[in-house]
């Protein structure tokens, strides 16, 4: 047995190393059978490596086959000796415990691999486990408890360490408390946004798109509101629709509910409809459209989700054209997505962002901006909206640099039908 005083500086009974214990295991080596155990060790600190060398050569059970100091060693050991168990340091070079471990069980399946280190955080615990380690010690582990964990491992049988064994248990605890949680805050989201599908606590409001010059009404931009608990903004009732499947469901639910309460416009005002591209490449959407007036309909293209496939989108922009319908595309001047969709879809309108429209009257930047989106749109016979309008200086402005559609609580908030002239 190696002796206290043989050990090198800093391993004995200080927990940095194998304790003072040096007692024989009580099961005495004899259950696993009359072959030593082949045993691999692999830690990068030559002092604990000789340690552990000694402690399996001073047993009769144990046959110490190899050392390596990093993990790219470890694994040409074991593939070449196929030891029955490998312990291994966690933090070594080369990737460390668990990469080592996930390479010897592919090249040796039956090899069973114990790890040993000094950390015993649950994040480190738990990699090492995942990268199929069946056993984990910490490094102040009495080195009779070492010896009978290798024995024990070579029987199948799971060995860590009550300290690594407590933080496991409550990282898993930590765990299923956080699953349960998750899951029942999906439920919570399943049940309210089907609520809101079969049209509970969902309105629709109309904010009026405007003639700059003479105030007449030529549109109006359909909104959802939600009078359901919890209280919070359009945006986020459709991006917990988005996480649990059924944005289009409830996307297509406010699209008809806007449908059924403007069927008493006028024939010269149009109605747009917020859609994400994912509703309008379904099947569902010309189906929910049904027989309403499509020349009089315009698409306004959302940004909640990012468009992979613009072949296929423009597919389905292509059958709405085909029966008269208009795309309008939202946000520009925001970022690059709007901007792409510009130029990859070909509107028949461009919304010009809020962002662009605030304080155009005072910042240069953001008119040189305007002007060129209004150039390129004279340029390709689309019409410029401009949207969040809130003062007559930013009218203005927007009148001088040949923009003349728009909308914003200046000229009318969103509200209920019927609508008439904003003067």
């Amino acid at each position: 047995m190696i002796a206290p005083q043989d050990l090198p500086a800093g391993l004995a009974g200080d927990g940095a190393g194998f304790s003072r214990s040096f007692e024989p295991s009580v099961d005495g080596g004899q259950s696993v059978g009359v072959h030593a155990i082949r045993v691999m060790t692999a830690d990068d600190e030559p002092e604990l490596r000789e340690a552990l060398a000694e402690l399996i050569e001073s047993e009769p059970s144990l046959e110490l086959v190899g050392m390596a100091g990093d993990a790219d060693e470890a694994v040409k050991l074991a593939r070449e000796f196929l030891p029955d168990v490998a312990v291994l340091d966690v933090k070594m070079p080369s990737g460390g415990g668990p990469r080592a471990a996930r390479e010897i069980r592919r090249y040796s399946p039956e090899t069973r691999v114990l790890g040993l280190s000094a950390y015993e955080d649950r994040k480190t615990v738990l990699e090492m486990l995942g990268a199929g380690a069946v056993g984990y010690l910490v490094k102040g582990t009495a080195p009779d408890e070492i010896v009978s964990s290798i024995r024990r491992t070579i029987r199948g049988q799971s060995s860590l360490s009550a300290d690594v064994m407590a933080s496991v248990i409550q990282d898993i605890s930590s765990q299923l408390e956080q699953a349960e949680l998750e899951s029942e805050e999906r439920r919570s989201r399943l049940i309210r946004i089907k609520r809101a599908i079969v049209g509970e606590g969902l309105a629709i409001v109309f904010q009026p798109i405007c003639d700059l010059v003479d105030r007449t009404v030529i549109g109006c931009e359909a909104l959802a509101r939600f009078h359901l608990p919890p209280e919070q903004g359009p945006d986020l009732w459709f991006a917990e629709a988005a996480s649990v499947g059924l944005a289009v469901d409830l996307e297509l639910t406010a699209a008809k509910l806007a449908l059924q309460e403007s069927t008493n416009l006028p024939s010269d005002v149009y109605r747009a409809l917020n859609m994400s591209h994912h509703t309008v490449m379904s099947p569902r959407f010309l189906e929910a459209i049904g027989d309403a007036p499509v020349e009089r309909l315009v698409i306004e293209l959302t940004e909640h989700e990012r468009v992979e496939d613009y072949d296929s989108l423009g597919e389905a922009l292509g059958r709405w054209r085909a029966r008269g319908g208009r795309l309008a595309v939202d946000d520009a001047g925001a970022g690059f997505a709007s901007l792409r969709h510009t130029l990859r879809l070909q509107p028949d309108i461009i919304k010009l962002d809020i962002t662009l429209t605030r304080d155009i009257d005072r910042e240069r930047a953001k008119r040189a901006l305007a002007s060129a989106l209004i150039s390129f749109a004279e340029e390709m016979g689309m019409t410029i909206v401009a949207e969040g309008i809130e003062t007559q200086s930013e009218l203005d402005a927007l009148l001088a640099l040949g923009v003349r559609y728009g909308q914003g609580f200046f000229l009318a908030r969103p509200g209920p039908l019927p609508l008439g002239s904003t003067r």
